[in-house]
């Protein structure tokens, strides 16, 4: 595996977290892409330092979003945006080490948060939506599509 940070996959996590997880410590969250893996089907995982480990090394929380370049660069920017959140959902508000499982994030509130990230965006900044410079999707008539 090769690993790379992330700038760009960094700001978007940073803004996403500001707006919609504000118990995120920013300071200790890392984006990453990596290549190589052997692994089917995952897009991204969210790694986290166990409480255990923090206190042999005397370390707050930290925890880092890897993203499957494979997998990852070929969705849409609707998509991606939506895996990022799927990911910073997986950090509990104690931002102590822990994981939020799958039964807490599911495709039904990534969607629900995905939809209030666009709201609180499009009312911060509407001529994003007149330039299509966000969530790249337009219809076939040329209307936004903002599923």
């Amino acid at each position: 595996m090769k690993y790379e940070y992330a700038e760009d996959i960094q700001k978007l996590a940073e803004e996403i977290s500001r707006m919609l997880f504000p118990h995120v410590d920013l300071n200790n969250v890392k984006c990453f892409r990596s290549w190589g893996t052997n692994s089917r089907g995952t897009i991204a995982r969210c790694h986290g330092l166990s409480k255990v480990m923090q206190k042999a090394i005397g370390i707050k929380a930290i925890y880092v979003l890897e993203f499957l370049t494979e997998r990852f660069e070929k969705m849409n920017k609707e998509e991606q945006i939506k895996v990022v959140i799927h990911e910073l959902m997986h950090i509990p508000k104690s931002f102590g080490g822990g994981f939020k499982h799958h039964d807490f994030v599911t495709q039904k509130n990534v969607n629900l948060c995905y939809a209030e990230y666009k709201r609180i965006l499009l009312k911060k900044e509407p001529s994003m939506v007149e330039n299509k410079k966000i969530f790249g999707r337009e219809s076939e008539d040329g209307k936004d599509n903002f599923n």
